[in-house]
């Protein structure tokens, strides 16, 4: 395992990069501007080192109702405003996010603790997307209709109004633009709800589409707790759509909470993806795959391929072949451009993932990576963070309980299979239906395994790879709804049919005849 080089502290990169951006302080922005919250504070701390670098108030249920007073009025004048006019103005939020990428990748880098090198990745891919959506603004269309009679009929797409969206602590500035993009689109005011852990990059991002054109009102962000600002923002019936990205459980109370307000959602929740290598694959290419998989993001993925199942004859090769690039992989410092894994976001969840490497293993698998941090990491400033080496167990059998539950850390269990039935018998043997993939040289086997495992996301002889273009959520407990492609425009739209007479109408009952 080799190290990349450290920083004195990421906590103070971090307090820096914060005092940079937002100057008064955070807290929820509205109408344009950063408004502090008045309730419980809020620590934010440093995932590489577990030092505090900044705190904000919540803005409480008050702070709710100022969000969802100002989204209200963002979306009467941005739903007003043409389509082309809306087309162009995306197109300079994509411009002005490209502009400020590298900002923005630091800001996520120190706020969370990823790899610069994957948040550079993720801020390009934010410009990206409200590019592509800004191209599909003013390609909203409806139809003519014939139907019996003396009738011209049409329809017509109408935004929700205010829709919320609730993003994840894993990816903060990606989900952001993956879930405000497509509504802005289509016209609707977007408020969304961070993860109290990590609202930094989201809140910046609101700041350069508000200096971008977007309308005062139009791009809010509700910093805060789940149970104050968040209950509020998806029990209110002046909310007309809510997206959600996170875990079954709280998706599962998300659900609860908007179905009884009368809120249609889409939720994107967890994965449990199975990666299904055959004798006949490519297995260096295979293994990389593997690698990318689940170590890629320190395994804090939904789509992570965090179930290895290997054909007999080359699984114990093949196994091999993954530890020894696991063993390779660089941690470290993540303003470091070398570093390839950085630590576990959150203090709870590196609790979490260190326990279920604990629980697989007394269920019978087999550590074959090393557990131990390298003393670069412990003899320096690192020393504190939430850092769980990628870690690889074998014999991880049905029975165990990583079979069926997310982990959401670098974690894979690996086991063998004999035949393609058992395989896609297997990857099918959870309430998951996210992802999966399969590598294998046969072409009809390949598209058989393809067609067969229940997954919303399917990768023939390769991993991971996602784009703004394609749909993408999930079947079973993975959740329901896209939240990407063209298609995601009928989820922030609603169909409004229109009936015009082409000649004066009889008389509707017959004692009113002339």
């Amino acid at each position: 395992m080799t190290t990349a080089t450290t920083t004195p502290s990421c906590a103070t990169a971090a307090r820096a990069a914060v005092d940079t951006a937002f100057p008064q302080g955070l807290g929820t922005f509205l109408d344009g501007r950063v408004v502090p919250g008045r309730g419980e504070i809020i620590p934010l701390t440093a995932a590489a080192t577990g030092e505090e670098y900044v705190t904000f108030r919540d803005p409480g249920r008050e702070g709710a109702e100022a969000i969802l007073t100002s989204a209200g009025r963002g979306a009467a004048v941005w739903g007003a405003t043409g389509a082309f006019e809306r087309a162009a103005i995306l197109r300079e939020v994509s411009r002005t996010v490209a502009e400020h990428a590298e900002e923005l990748a630091v800001l996520e880098s120190v706020t969370t603790g990823k790899p610069l090198r994957d948040t550079r990745v993720e801020a390009a891919k934010v410009a990206e997307m409200f590019g592509y959506y800004a191209g599909w603004a003013d390609k909203l269309t409806g139809q003519t209709i014939p139907v019996p009679g003396d009738w011209h009929t049409y329809t017509e797409r109408v935004p929700w109004g205010v829709v919320v969206a609730i993003t994840p602590w894993n990816a903060p500035l990606f989900t952001a633009g993956w879930n405000s993009a497509a509504p802005l689109a289509a016209g609707n005011a977007v408020v969304v709800k961070p993860s109290e852990f990590t609202p930094v990059s989201t809140l910046r991002l609101a700041q350069l589409a508000h200096q971008a054109g977007l309308p005062e009102g139009v791009f809010n962000v509700a910093t805060g707790l789940g149970s104050t600002v968040g209950a509020a923002l998806t029990s209110d019936q002046r909310v007309g759509k809510v997206s959600f990205i996170g875990s079954v459980a709280t998706g599962r109370r998300v659900a609860v909470a908007t179905a009884g307000a009368g809120i249609p959602t889409v939720l994107e929740l967890g994965g449990k993806s199975a990666n299904i290598v055959f004798a006949d694959a490519d297995l260096d290419r295979a293994a990389d795959g593997a690698i990318a998989a689940v170590f890629s993001g320190a395994g804090q993925s939904c789509v992570a391929g965090s179930r290895l199942l290997v054909e007999r004859g080359v699984h114990a090769a093949f196994v091999e072949r993954v530890a020894e690039r696991a063993a390779r992989l660089r941690l470290g410092d993540p303003l470091d451009p070398t570093t390839e894994v950085g630590p576990i976001i959150t203090a709870p969840q590196f609790t979490t993932v260190t326990s279920l490497i604990e629980a697989g293993i007394a269920d019978g698998g087999r550590r074959i990576t090393d557990a131990r941090l390298p003393s670069e990491l412990t003899g320096s400033a690192l020393a504190g963070g939430h850092w769980v080496m990628p870690t690889l167990l074998d014999g991880v059998t049905p029975a165990n309980r990583l079979e069926t539950t997310e982990v959401f850390g670098p974690v894979v269990g690996a086991d063998v299979f004999d035949t393609e039935a058992e395989a896609i018998e297997r990857a099918n043997g959870t309430n998951f239906g996210l992802a999966g993939a399969v590598w294998t040289g046969d072409v009809s086997r390949a598209h058989h395994v393809a067609r067969s495992v229940k997954a919303g996301t399917f990768w023939i002889n390769a991993y991971k790879t996602i784009h703004v273009a394609v749909p993408f959520g999930g079947f079973g407990d993975s959740g329901h709804g896209r939240s990407s492609g063209p298609g995601v425009l009928d989820e922030y739209t609603q169909t409004k049919a229109v009936w015009v007479p082409t000649r004066a109408a009889g008389a509707p009952f017959p004692s009113l005849s002339y």
